[in-house]
């Protein structure tokens, strides 16, 4: 049963490991109302936002600083150059590298990519990834093995990947990932669990997971987040945001 107590604050431990809040959302390119999604994402006090459907066009980086700004993080990686995923932090991580990755393109079906990078918060080293899976089954599929893949070539013992996978617990490509990752939220159930709230009935295609070596603290929709509003949460993008709480050990 998932508990409604407040996720603990960001902050470093004295042994030097890392508790840190990472925010997953589907912004749909910020063609919403923008305040409302700032507000949302500054209440939740991220350390990392791990962007779906960041701004790819027109004026595009202009549109994410902006909601940098507005939320007090500064871009990390992504937007057009990893065909939506992107990845704010806060200044508290320091940034050691970072790539995007393009994906194999199927001819019809939309490009997708990965905004990748490692980070380092306190004396925690961190490899993060954001995604945005195919609607495609068989591609999903086989994007959910590439990003095993990357995740494995970024070298670092710890990992938090965030994303839309457009697909449920059910299905075999979230199974692929939990087969290797922790599901947050089963892992630590908290706050709200569907976040594509236009099906029948809704469901949860948004999730974050982490390698075994994480502590998770709590993951789920920040309903009862301080600052976040219903209201908010209908006006800000079509998703609900996915907020985890997690203790990253000293690496």
């Amino acid at each position: 049963m998932a508990t409604s107590t407040l996720l603990p604050n960001s902050r470093t431990e004295s042994d030097g490991s890392a508790v840190i809040r990472v925010l997953s959302y589907n912004i749909r390119s910020m063609r919403d109302d923008i305040d409302a999604l700032a507000r949302i994402i500054t209440a939740c006090a991220p350390d990392l936002v791990l962007v779906q459907e960041a701004p790819r066009f027109f004026r595009w980086r202009k549109k994410l600083a902006r909601l940098a700004a507005a939320t007090g993080q500064v871009i990390l990686t992504g937007g057009a150059t990893a065909a939506g995923p992107a990845i704010l932090c806060s200044l508290r991580a320091t940034v050691e590298r970072t790539e995007d990755v393009l994906l194999p393109l199927t001819p019809g079906l939309h490009r997708r990519g990965f905004a990748t990078a490692v980070v380092r918060v306190g004396g925690a080293r961190l490899g993060v990834i954001s995604c945005h899976l195919s609607l495609d089954g068989k591609e999903r599929y086989e994007q959910g093995g590439l990003l095993l893949d990357r995740l494995a070539g970024l070298g670092v013992e710890h990992a938090v990947v965030g994303g839309d996978l457009n697909e449920g617990p059910g299905g075999p490509t979230f199974a692929r990932l939990t087969a290797s990752l922790q599901d947050c939220r089963a892992a630590a159930p908290w706050g709200g669990e569907t976040t594509w709230p236009h099906s029948d009935p809704p469901q949860r295609i948004d999730a974050v997971f982490a390698t075994k070596g994480i502590e998770v603290l709590g993951c789920g929709v920040p309903l009862d987040q301080p600052g976040v509003v219903r209201a908010d949460l209908t006006a800000a993008t079509d998703h609900l945001p996915v907020l985890a709480a997690l203790r990253v050990p000293v690496t």
